[in-house]
C-alpha cells in the first residue's frame, strides 16, 4: 500500500503544486492499483486542522471521508497493535497523529509525506518526499 500523510492527502485532492510529478506518479499508479490508503487517524487530524482553521475541507470531514472511501482510498484501521507501536517509538516527536501514521507505515506500507522529521526519521520505513 501506499501511505498518504494527511497533508499530502490535502494536496492531492485540491492540486496543490507542493506535489512532485514522481510522488504523483506513484500515488496515480496506487490509485489505478486500488492501492492508495490513509490511516484513519488522518481523518481526524484533518478535522482538527480545519477547526484550528489551518485547512479548508470541501465538507465536513466525515463527508469527505466517505466521498473519498467511495472513490476509492483505502482506509488503515488504527488497531491496538499500532496504536502500542505509536506509542513506543523512539526518535520522533510527540505529535500523535504523526506517531500513528508512522506506526502504520511499520505495517510494510510507503509513506508519501513532506514531514521532514518523518523523511528523516532513523527507522527501517519505506518513504518518499511528497515535493519530488
Amino acid at each position: 500500500m501506499i501511505l498518504l500523510d494527511t497533508h499530502v492527502l490535502v494536496w492531492l485532492r485540491f492540486g496543490d503544486r507542493k506535489l512532485g510529478r514522481r510522488a504523483r506518479a506513484v500515488i496515480e499508479s496506487a490509485t489505478t492499483e486500488g492501492t492508495l490508503a490513509v490511516s484513519t487517524i488522518t481523518f481526524w487530524e484533518a478535522g482538527m486542522l480545519r477547526d484550528k482553521g489551518r485547512i479548508q475541507l470541501p465538507a465536513e470531514p466525515a463527508v469527505w471521508r466517505a466521498s473519498l472511501l467511495r472513490e476509492g482510498l483505502v482506509e488503515i484501521p488504527v488497531d491496538g497493535a499500532i496504536a502500542a507501536r505509536g506509542g513506543s517509538l523512539r526518535d520522533i516527536h510527540g505529535d500523535p497523529a504523526d506517531r500513528l501514521i508512522l506506526a502504520t507505515a511499520l505495517e510494510g506500507h510507503r509513506l508519501i509525506t513532506a514531514d521532514a522529521r518523518l523523511l528523516e526519521w532513523p527507522g527501517d520505513i519505506a518513504r518518499l518526499d511528497a515535493r519530488v
